[in-house]
C-alpha cells in the first residue's frame, strides 16, 4: 500500500488528476496513460464545458427549423457535427486558455494540477495539440454552407481574446459568453443560410446565461484571484452576487422568449406556446439554482455550475415538439 492508503494501481491511475475533474471519469479509468495529459488539457475529463458550448448550437438549429418548418437529413448532420465540433473546439479553446494562463494557474489551488503548470505537458506540445484539434474542427465546419463557414472562422476572435480578459476587465465572463454562445449564430445560419434576428437574440440570451453560471463558477477562486490580481464578476459583485444573478436569470429567459416569439411563424399559436415553455422551464431551473446557492460552499458552487447542462438542455425538447406542431 502507498502512504495515502491507495494501491499502486490506484495511485498510478490517479497520477496527474486535475482537482476539479469528476472522480472515476473515463479519462482516468480508460484512456491510455500517454494520452491522459492531453485529454485533461482538452477538459475531456470535465464534460460540462462541452455541453455549455454545444447547447446554444442546438437552440439555434432547433429554433431555425421551427421558424421555416423545414427539417432534412443535413440538419441531422448539423446536429451531430455541432456536437463533435463543440468537443474539439472546447478542447482547443481550453488548451489555448491553459497556455496563456500557465503562470496564473500555478498560483491557484484548484488549477495548479492542470497539465501545463504541473509539468505534464510542455507549451510546445500543447500548441501542437491545439492545432490538431482546431484542424479537425475546421474540417467539420467545411461541410456547412459558406455563411456558416464564415461565422465559424470569425468565432476565433472571441476565443483568442477570452483568456486575456481577466487581466483588463472585471467582466471576463462577458468575453466567455461571446465565445461560448457563438454556436447559436452558426447553427441557425448552417440551417437557413443567413443570419437573422432570432439567432442574434438567442446569442444574447446565452451571454446572459453565461454571466449567470460563470459568476457562480468564479466564486470558487475568488480568494486566490484576489491574491494574484485576477479580475472576475465574482470579485466585482462579492456578497451582492445573488442580486446580479437574478438579473442575469431574468435577462436570459426574457431575451430567449423574444427570440422564440420572433422565430415562430404567425398562425401557429400552439407551436408558439410549446416553444415558449423552453425558456420558462430553463428559468425555473435557474431559480432552483438560486435557492441552492451558498457562496462560501465551493463543492456546492461546482455542483450548481455543472447543473447548467440540465438547465440549457430544457429548451431543446420543447423546440423539437414545436417543430412538429
Amino acid at each position: 500500500m502507498t502512504g495515502n492508503n491507495q494501491t499502486p494501481e490506484a495511485a498510478s491511475e490517479n497520477a496527474g488528476q486535475v482537482a476539479d475533474a469528476y472522480r472515476g471519469n473515463w479519462v482516468d479509468r480508460l484512456a491510455p496513460s500517454a494520452t491522459r495529459p492531453y485529454l485533461r488539457l482538452a477538459r475531456a475529463d470535465r464534460p460540462i464545458g462541452t455541453w455549455l458550448l454545444l447547447l446554444p448550437c442546438w437552440w439555434g438549429l432547433m429554433l431555425a427549423m421551427v421558424s421555416d418548418g423545414r427539417a432534412g437529413w443535413h440538419d441531422l448532420w448539423i446536429f451531430a457535427g455541432c456536437a463533435i465540433g463543440a468537443f474539439l473546439m472546447r478542447g482547443a479553446g481550453c488548451t489555448w486558455n491553459d497556455i496563456t494562463d500557465r503562470h496564473i494557474d500555478g498560483s491557484v489551488a484548484r488549477t495548479a494540477s492542470r497539465p501545463i503548470p504541473s509539468g505534464q505537458v510542455s507549451v510546445k506540445a500543447a500548441l501542437i495539440w491545439l492545432g490538431a484539434q482546431a484542424l479537425v474542427a475546421f474540417g467539420i465546419l467545411l461541410t456547412f454552407n459558406p455563411a456558416a463557414i464564415a461565422l465559424g472562422v470569425l468565432s476565433l476572435l472571441p476565443v483568442a481574446v477570452y483568456p486575456f480578459a481577466k487581466r483588463f476587465t472585471w467582466w471576463p465572463q462577458v468575453f466567455l459568453g461571446l465565445a461560448f454562445n457563438w454556436g447559436a449564430l452558426l447553427a441557425w445560419t448552417a440551417h437557413t443560410g443567413r443570419l437573422e434576428a432570432p439567432a442574434v437574440l438567442l446569442y444574447l440570451a446565452g451571454i446572459a446565461w453565461t454571466l449567470f453560471y460563470d459568476t457562480i463558477y468564479a466564486h470558487q477562486d475568488a480568494e486566490d484571484d484576489a491574491l494574484i490580481g485576477v479580475k472576475s464578476t465574482a470579485r466585482l459583485f462579492g456578497e451582492n452576487s445573488p442580486r446580479w444573478l437574478r438579473w442575469f436569470l431574468v435577462a436570459a429567459v426574457s431575451i430567449m422568449a423574444v427570440a422564440v416569439i420572433l422565430a415562430v411563424p404567425d398562425g401557429r399559436p400552439l407551436a408558439l406556446l410549446v416553444a415558449l415553455c423552453g425558456p420558462w422551464a430553463m428559468g425555473w431551473h435557474l431559480q432552483w439554482q438560486m435557492r441552492q446557492l451558498k457562496l462560501d460552499d465551493t463543492s456546492r458552487l461546482l455542483m450548481l455550475f455543472r447543473s447548467n447542462r440540465d438547465a440549457g438542455l430544457l429548451p431543446v425538447p420543447f423546440f423539437a415538439v414545436a417543430l412538429l406542431l
